[in-house]
C-alpha cells in the first residue's frame, strides 16, 4: 500500500514538473516573440538612421580621398557618423566638439611625436596632456574622448610629423558633410517631438495604472512609488522642449516646405497642455498617497475611471509613435469626462481631489490654446490639438 502511494506521489510530481516545464517553456516563446517584435520595430523607427549614417560615411570617403588625395580616409566616415549619431539631438555642438577635439588631439599629438617618439610612456603622457588640455578649454565628454583617441592615434600610428592634419581635415569633411545631410534629410529632427511626446503620455500612462494599483490595494509603498514617478515625468517634458528646438533649428535650413516649419514654431505651444496634465498628475499622485497613509476609502468608480484615462493615454502614444493621428481619443476622453461628471462625490476630501485630478487631466488632454488653432474660437473645439500638432499637421475636431 506504501509502495503503491509513493508510486502515486511520484507520478503526479512528475506531472507537475512537466506541467511547470509546459509552463515556462510557453512563457520563454512568448517572451521571445515580444522581443522579436520589439527589436523589429526598433529597427524600423531607426531604418532611416541607419542608411542616414551609412551613405554619408560612403560620401565622406569619397570626397576625402579625392580633394584631400588620403591613402586611408578611415577618420572621415567615423566623424560623419559620429556627428549624426546613433541618436537624436545637438548635431551642431556635436560637430563642433569633434572638430575641436580632433584638432587638440592631433596637435599634441603630433609635437609630442617630433619631440620624444612613441612608447608607453608617450601614449600615457600624450593622453593625458591632450584630455587635460581640452578640459581646460571647456570640453564636454565627447570633446575630451576625441583628444585623448586622437592624440593616440596620431602618437602611434603617424609616420611622420604632419601627418595629424590630414586626420583633422578628414573629420572637417565629415563633419560637415553630416550636417548638410542632417539638414537637408532631417528626419530624426522631425520625428522627435512626436516620439518624446508618446514616451511622455506613455509614462502618465503607466502612473495612473500604478496609482489605481496603489489605491485598490492600500499600499503605502507603492503610493509613495506613484508619486516619485509623477515626479520625473518632468524630464520627459524637458526632453519634448529640446526635441521641438531642434526640429526649429533644423528645419529652418531644410528643404521642407512652410507647413513643416508652421507646425514647429507651434511645438513649444504644444508643451503647455502636457505640462498642465503633468502637474495634475503629481497632485493625483499625492492625494492617492495621503488617501493611502490615512486609510480614506476612495470609490472603486474613481480607480475605474483612472484606468479608463491610463488605457486612452496609451492608445494616444501608440498613435503618435505610429505617425498618425489619435483622432479617435477625442470621443473616448468626452466619455471618460461624461461619466467622471455623473459620479457621486465620496465624504473623503481626498477622493474629492483625485475625482477633480482626474477630470483635470481629462480636460488638459482635451484642450488648445489659441495660438496653436490660428484663429479665434480655439477655446470652444474639442480635440487633443496640442498633442496633434507635434506630429507635424494641424489636428482642428469640430464641437
Amino acid at each position: 500500500m506504501n509502495h503503491e502511494a509513493m508510486d502515486s506521489e511520484s507520478f503526479l510530481s512528475l506531472q507537475r514538473m512537466k506541467l511547470q516545464a509546459f509552463d515556462l517553456s510557453d512563457r520563454a516563446i512568448r517572451r521571445s516573440g515580444a522581443s522579436a517584435v520589439r527589436r523589429v520595430e526598433r529597427w524600423r523607427q531607426r531604418a532611416f538612421m541607419i542608411a542616414q549614417c551609412s551613405i554619408t560615411a560612403g560620401l565622406a570617403w569619397l570626397l576625402a580621398s579625392r580633394f584631400l588625395a588620403t591613402k586611408l580616409p578611415f577618420f572621415a566616415p567615423v566623424a560623419a557618423v559620429i556627428t549624426l549619431g546613433l541618436s537624436f539631438g545637438r548635431r551642431l555642438r556635436r560637430a563642433v566638439e569633434v572638430a575641436i577635439g580632433v584638432a587638440v588631439g592631433v596637435a599634441v599629438g603630433d609635437l609630442w611625436l617630433a619631440l620624444f617618439g612613441a612608447g608607453v610612456w608617450q601614449i600615457i603622457a600624450v593622453t593625458a596632456i591632450a584630455m587635460s588640455l581640452a578640459t581646460l578649454l571647456g570640453a564636454g565628454q565627447l570633446m575630451m574622448t576625441q583628444a585623448g583617441v586622437q592624440s593616440i592615434i596620431v602618437t602611434a600610428l603617424a609616420p611622420n610629423f604632419g601627418y595629424g592634419v590630414n586626420r583633422w581635415l578628414d573629420a572637417m569633411i565629415g563633419c560637415t558633410l553630416a550636417l548638410a545631410v542632417a539638414t537637408v534629410a532631417p528626419s530624426g529632427p522631425l520625428r522627435r517631438p512626436g516620439l518624446v511626446a508618446a514616451k511622455v503620455v506613455n509614462e502618465m500612462a503607466a502612473t495612473l495604472d500604478a496609482a489605481a494599483a496603489a489605491l485598490a490595494a492600500a499600499d503605502e509603498e507603492a503610493a509613495s512609488a506613484v508619486l516619485d514617478r509623477a515626479r520625473a515625468v518632468d524630464d520627459s517634458l524637458a526632453a519634448f522642449d529640446e526635441a521641438a528646438k531642434e526640429g526649429l533649428a533644423v528645419v529652418r535650413h531644410s528643404l521642407f516646405g512652410v507647413a513643416t516649419y508652421l507646425w514647429l514654431v507651434r511645438s513649444p505651444i504644444c508643451a503647455e497642455p502636457l505640462d498642465h496634465a503633468s502637474r495634475n498628475l503629481r497632485v493625483l499622485a499625492r492625494r492617492c498617497a495621503v488617501a493611502v497613509w490615512r486609510g480614506d476609502q476612495v470609490p472603486t468608480t474613481y480607480h475605474d475611471l483612472i484606468r479608463r484615462l491610463a488605457e486612452t493615454s496609451r492608445f494616444i502614444a501608440r498613435e503618435l509613435e505610429g505617425r498618425r493621428l489619435p483622432t479617435a481619443a477625442r470621443d473616448r476622453l468626452i466619455e471618460i469626462g461624461e461619466t467622471s461628471a455623473h459620479l457621486e462625490l465620496a465624504d473623503s476630501m481626498s477622493a474629492v481631489v483625485i475625482l477633480a485630478q482626474t477630470r483635470s487631466m481629462v480636460a488638459d488632454m482635451m484642450g488648445c490654446r489659441r495660438g496653436l488653432s490660428g484663429g479665434a474660437g480655439a477655446h470652444s473645439r474639442h480635440g487633443l490639438t496640442a498633442l496633434a500638432a507635434v506630429q507635424g499637421s494641424s489636428w482642428t475636431l469640430s464641437s
